[in-house]
């Protein structure tokens, strides 16, 4: 029987980079986001992907997820995001409870639902789409950083409880990456200041990239688990030290 693979936040940027690309591996994909018209005309353009429509942050529309899936073998749990970068003295607090909301209890909720079913596959692999923001803090992203280091946190604590079972707990964690839309985002929609992240820099990461680590670390033996992954251009030395170039 066909593998399935669910990956949520999949309208967009890196989760439909990845649901692309595990469809090409010949997975199932069930791709799931709250823009369906987003999501059909990705199914429409590559077979195996089954859109769903789904809000991280409801445990109705999650718990209707799982009831849909008659199997998943492997769970990506993408859907996240930034918003602002003000300092914490100035953080807004609906920001922060969103971040949180989607990042760490989105993921959560998902996993919870569909825990039993990875379990139950006999070579499940969950992966955490994390940020080196879950690894490293920066001034300016309190909020997300502090909610990216709860979900790190999420991931080491599922390996542990896990252990003996058979699913392969994953942790990717990128640096500067060019995705659609996550920095406009961030940004409140100005994207004058978004297009300043990346100015001057080579190459920043695509989301394609990402999605390749992400395929990899998936398709590897049942027995090899890639813990944590942690990818970033070649022109990102660090948080801090980001290599442009003018002109």
């Amino acid at each position: 029987m066909k593998r399935t693979a669910v990956v949520t936040g999949a309208s967009s940027g890196i989760g439909e980079a990845t649901a692309r690309r595990l469809a090409a591996e010949g997975y199932h994909v069930v791709a799931g986001a709250r823009r369906r018209d987003r999501l059909e005309k990705l199914a429409a353009e590559v077979p195996g992907v089954t859109p769903v429509t789904l809000d991280v942050t409801s445990q109705e529309s999650v718990d209707e997820l799982a009831a849909s899936l008659d199997r998943c073998d492997v769970l990506v749990n993408n859907a996240g995001g930034a918003l602002g970068l003000e300092p914490v003295s100035e953080g807004r607090v609906d920001d922060w409870q969103r971040m949180y909301d989607t990042n760490v209890l989105g993921s959560l909720r998902v996993t919870q639902a569909l825990l039993p079913k990875l379990i139950g596959s006999g070579d499940g692999v969950l992966v955490m789409l994390t940020s080196t923001a879950g690894l490293v803090s920066y001034e300016g992203g309190g909020g997300y950083c502090a909610a990216k280091h709860a979900q790190t946190s999420m991931t080491e604590t599922l390996r542990l409880e896990l252990v003996g079972q058979p699913v392969r707990i994953v942790e990717i964690a990128p640096g500067m990456v060019r995705s659609e839309g996550f920095a406009l985002t961030r940004f409140r929609g100005d994207a004058e200041r978004a297009d300043k992240v990346y100015e001057g820099v080579p190459d920043p990461l695509s989301s394609d990239d990402v999605a390749d680590a992400i395929a990899w670390c998936v398709t590897r033996p049942a027995h090899v688990n890639v813990d944590r992954l942690v990818i970033r251009p070649r022109a990102q030395a660090a948080q801090h030290k980001v290599h442009r170039v003018s002109g």
